[in-house]
């Protein structure tokens, strides 16, 4: 497990080096300039020099990617902001804050969206997909593979304006959307947060209803399973114990994906609901060419994505014994 865990890490930052430096090239590549935006409409050309020393853009493209990646580790000296401890990610361009703390301010809104969210389409996903595969060519069957099949078409901005229509504006049964930290009140933050999960979790809902019923019909067809029923196992024994885990692998492994691009920002849900989370937070990056938070959103999102990957490669061996690390 230990040397595993070390090929995984070490692989993994050389995923996250190779990501950063293909963002950095990119946004090089754009035809904006940051600092004349930052500059201003009156803009001399001694100002706009001054203002890319301050933002640290004055040196070549390699030159600032290593500042960049230093700060990491022992942190940078700026011209106009002084030392920034490592880790250090850089400042905005536009806010002039430092990009961690910005970061940092927006992760809860996207860990409490994303969360939230997964719990709704694991518990109603997964259980809808046992009972479709339990009752395989049924009308539960029918209706769960067919409701599926038009939730999975729907877009996430369409129902996420139609359920604050419907359940907010019309019906009032559900708060508007917003975020209020857990900490200063917890029915608030559920409340506000319920509208938000119930729309983006409805196409992983569908998504994992279908998966779930596929691999759990899969499983129980397996010759395990038939033996274990020959020897006179209760069918909930057989369903759980042995066709369950089987099944549950190839559902672990898409999670751990899908939980890892949430953490990295739900753009699409947050902007709809006008969440201030990751996914707000690099789309105004994007448009203004604001490059350390983009870097900064990006590099959270990789990671996310990278460790869940990891977590669930160790799960998948301990649920299935087939499976070994080596």
């Amino acid at each position: 497990m230990f040397r595993f865990l070390v090929r995984r890490i070490l692989g993994a930052a050389v995923i996250l080096l190779i990501i950063s430096a293909l963002v950095f090239v990119l946004f090089y590549a754009a035809p904006r300039d940051p600092a004349r935006i930052a500059c201003g409409k009156v803009c001399t050309p001694e100002t706009l020099e001054l203002v890319k020393k301050n933002l640290g853009i004055s040196d070549p493209l390699p030159m600032q990617y290593w500042e960049w990646l230093k700060g990491l580790f022992v942190g940078r000296d700026y011209t106009s902001y002084g030392h920034c401890d490592a880790p250090c990610l850089g400042y905005s361009f536009q806010s002039r804050e430092p990009v961690l703390d910005t970061i940092l301010d927006r992760f809860p809104t996207t860990i409490s969206l994303s969360l939230g969210a997964a719990v709704v389409f694991l518990i109603f996903g997964v259980g809808t997909g046992m009972l479709a595969a339990v009752k395989q060519g049924k009308a539960l069957d029918k209706i769960a593979s067919s409701a599926s099949l038009i939730a999975s078409s729907m877009q996430i901005y369409v129902v996420g304006v139609f359920a604050t229509y419907l359940l907010v504006d019309q019906m009032h049964l559900l708060d508007r959307a917003s975020y209020t930290p857990f900490t200063d009140n917890p029915g608030k933050w559920f409340s506000g947060l319920l509208v938000p999960w119930l729309v983006l979790s409805l196409i992983f809902t569908a998504n994992y209803t279908r998966m779930t019923r596929s691999q759990m019909v899969e499983s129980l067809t397996q010759d395990y399973v038939r033996t274990a029923r020959a020897k006179g196992l209760s069918r909930r024994t057989v369903f759980f114990r042995f066709a369950w885990r089987g099944a549950m692998g190839p559902i672990i492994t898409i999670f751990g994906l899908d939980l890892g691009v949430l953490l990295g920002g739900a753009i699409i849900t947050e902007s709809t609901f006008s969440l201030q989370g990751l996914g707000m937070l690099s789309v105004k990056a994007v448009g203004t060419n604001d490059l350390p938070i983009l870097l900064g959103v990006i590099m959270v999102a990789a990671a996310a994505i990278i460790v869940f990957n990891i977590i669930v490669d160790a799960v998948y061996a301990l649920i299935d014994p087939r499976v070994r690390l080596a």
